[in-house]
């Protein structure tokens, strides 16, 4: 709804623009107020807002000169043109709904961007972070693993990607299309010592890859 009177007060702006610079020609101006009054009329009704009664050149109608019937029969072509007006543009979204629908599946295969921004987890030590795809009801992974080495400052081991993570998940065809449920599973492998509080540098270990934790995104 939002998107919807967004779209219609830029067009208002912009028709009022061309109204107030006195360069367009009579039959122009007039066709021009027309889609003005008929563009209000239609976002007044996808609003519940009260219908205003115009008449042919899109002026208001006054009801203490106007007939009751005059202001009935003008009421009942303002309805019927607002409702045609709304069975119109619900056609039109039906038929980019199919037309995008066959092209979706007329496509053998599609990707998934990633662009990770941050990882907010307090481990102590350098990590590596596996970001993959996963099939909750087959209960297993379906794509390799994108890997981001991250320090134990809190930025990447390669400061030249800082700001510049991102990755492709490319040749997802049909039959993953068809999967009831697909997760996005982040993965993080703690690379250091053996335990945290480990001080003793005689015991000192280093380099061992260690779970430390694990997010995903519902079945979507």
């Amino acid at each position: 709804m939002f998107r919807s009177v967004r779209h219609m007060i830029y067009d208002l702006i912009e028709w009022r623009s061309q109204i107030l610079s006195g360069t367009l020609p009579q039959d122009e101006l007039k066709e021009l107020k027309k889609k003005v009054t008929a563009k209000i009329d239609y976002g007044n009704r996808i609003l519940d807002l009260d219908l205003v009664v115009r008449d042919e050149d899109g002026n208001i109608l006054d009801p203490e000169q106007t007939s009751t019937i005059s202001l009935f029969r003008a009421h009942e072509i303002a309805s019927k043109q607002v409702e045609e007006r709304l069975q119109e543009e619900k056609s039109q979204k039906q038929n980019i709904d199919i037309n995008r629908q066959a092209k979706f599946a007329a496509t053998p295969s599609f990707a998934l961007f990633v662009n990770l921004k941050n990882v907010v987890c307090k481990i102590g030590e350098d990590a590596e972070v596996l970001m993959s795809l996963y099939d909750p009801l087959e209960s297993k992974f379906i794509s390799e693993n994108y890997l981001v080495r991250w320090s134990s400052c809190g930025l990447p081991k390669d400061i030249d990607r800082l700001h510049n993570l991102r990755a492709v998940f490319t040749d997802l065809g049909s039959k993953d299309l068809k999967r009831e449920k697909i997760s996005f599973v982040c993965q993080i492998v703690r690379v250091g010592r053996m335990e945290l509080r480990d001080n003793n540098t005689r015991k000192l270990t280093s380099g061992l890859r260690r779970p430390f934790g694990v997010a995903g995104t519902p079945g979507v």
